[in-house]
């Protein structure tokens, strides 16, 4: 029996996300939106392609919630970006208002579900998610880490020639330019990436890997990346429910210091190992002093946008 996910949002990367589901074939999909007609447009057109593909993946587009209920993994990518003339906190309010509204519908409907988000500031809106659900920790977790980290490798490809299948890598901390691509770690086809590329060119692909978010907003004008995030989460989906026990970065919640990375009770993007339970375990990976302080600078940054959601009236977080 296929599994069910619920995707919140049916925009580009929502949309983008049930076309990579609807390929594997495994699981049935429900396209969730506000907009009248929207997801039970490109939900048919979607399920028209099936037969092309040979898939017998089941989708449904809906404005209403029953359709979502007992629906396996709920992913959320409703919200809005930041605009001319927004401040950070008006982003940070309005998305933190969808976000906990969304929660509370899913969670009516779906009480087992497994909870992953892409709402941008990501890290902040996980915390919302998790106390509006009420659920455990594991069963609530974010989309970033994945995504930086495949653009790092992405552009690394790009300045060696090797084929990213050779390149591993981990791009940690929070989804923004605080990020902490783990340079010591990194090697390409098992040699050390430092012996490989300059240090002031790794510094230039490290940069952009920081802004490649950016770089493509500023590329198409009118929107932002859908293709690589929707990936990434379609990459976490598959780890869940097929229990692969893949460790993947993500935004996770360190509880009282789990991983042994100094930082506590926070979302953060740390390698964990995703299986049937969510996040199974925070894995532990050796920094260099240089990446333990760019890791607390990002920690610090995260901290800050949790406590305006605070100082928010109403209050955003208890």
């Amino acid at each position: 029996m296929r599994k069910k996910v619920t995707i919140v949002g049916a925009g580009q990367t929502g949309a983008t996300l049930a076309h990579w589901l609807a390929q594997r074939g495994d699981v049935d999909i429900v396209l969730y939106d506000i907009v009248e007609g929207m997801p039970q447009g490109k939900a048919l057109d979607l399920l028209e392609a099936m037969p092309v593909i040979g898939s017998d993946a089941k989708i449904t587009g809906t404005n209403g919630w029953d359709e979502t209920a007992d629906s396996d993994i709920v992913v959320i990518t409703s919200g809005l970006p930041r605009k001319p003339g927004m401040s950070r906190d008006d982003l940070l309010k309005i998305n933190a208002g969808i976000v906990r509204d969304v929660t509370r519908a899913v969670v009516a409907k779906s009480p087992n579900t497994i909870l992953m988000l892409l709402t941008n500031p990501l890290d902040a809106m996980c915390h919302i998610a998790l106390h509006e659900s009420g659920f455990p920790a594991n069963r609530v977790f974010g989309q970033a880490g994945i995504l930086d980290t495949a653009r790092f490798r992405a552009f690394l490809a790009m300045e060696t020639g090797v084929s990213v299948a050779e390149i591993n890598a981990f791009v940690l901390g929070g989804h923004g330019d605080d990020m902490v691509p783990l340079i010591g770690s990194t090697q390409i086809g098992g040699v050390p990436v430092s012996k490989l590329i300059p240090a002031d060119r790794l510094e230039q692909i490290v940069d952009r890997a920081r802004k490649g978010g950016g770089e493509i907003v500023g590329l198409l004008k009118t929107g932002s990346a859908f293709y690589a995030p929707s990936a990434a989460l379609a990459q976490m989906i598959d780890s869940v429910l097929n229990d692969r026990k893949r460790v993947l970065p993500c935004a996770v919640y360190t509880g009282n210091n789990e991983g042994g990375y100094g930082v506590s009770n926070l979302y953060l993007g740390l390698p964990a190992k995703l299986g049937a339970n969510g996040v199974e375990q925070i894995v532990s990976i050796d920094l260099t002093d240089t990446e333990k302080e760019a890791l607390q600078k990002s920690a610090a940054s995260v901290s800050e946008l949790v406590a305006a959601l605070k100082g928010f009236d109403p209050p955003m977080l208890p």
